[in-house]
């Protein structure tokens, strides 16, 4: 006898790792958007910040795929790591967040795509104009926190999203 998640489950499961999906891809393309439409600059921290989410919108697909597939077991674990991803990510984002308001040092070797001009002619008027991108000093900040900050809150959110996805995927009833 196969076991199978009863109607609710299954469809609180779904939400839940749609949910997820879903917040993922906005985050992804909100950075992106601040970044390529609104100017701002990510620093190598940002980027790094975004592998998490690289990492999820298709392991977070491939969960729902398998979560319609009756593979329930599998599902959860991938919302697992999934979770924890974005705990890490949360992590992450803390030391950034902390270093931009000086309660630790940032890294030393921060810098993100600085843009120098590969044209020998100009590249010393090129690097006076350069402006080097920074871990430790915020870009932005919106009702006080910088993007650092806002990715703390929503990986934190993300990791409760998913892992209650997790949770009831693996949750099977005979």
């Amino acid at each position: 006898m196969a076991l199978t998640m009863s109607g609710p489950e299954r469809a609180a499961a779904y939400s839940h790792g749609a949910l997820a999906l879903f917040m993922a891809v906005g985050v992804v393309l909100s950075a992106l958007a601040f970044e390529h439409i609104g100017g701002y600059r990510a620093c190598e921290l940002c980027l790094m910040q975004r592998w998490a989410y690289y990492a999820a919108v298709p392991s977070l697909f491939a969960g729902l795929v398998l979560l319609s597939a009756d593979r329930t077991k599998l599902a959860g674990l991938i919302f697992l790591l999934v979770a924890f991803a974005f705990l890490a990510n949360a992590g992450l984002g803390v030391y950034q967040a902390g270093a931009e308001w000086k309660f630790w040092p940032g890294p030393s070797t921060c810098s993100g795509d600085q843009g120098v001009t590969n044209d020998a002619g100009s590249l010393l008027g090129s690097i006076a104009k350069t402006r080097v991108v920074r871990c430790d000093e915020p870009e932005f900040r919106m009702f006080g926190l910088s993007f650092a900050g806002w990715n703390v809150l929503t990986s934190f959110f993300l990791f409760a999203v998913a892992l209650k996805a997790a949770f009831l995927s693996a949750a099977n009833k005979g």
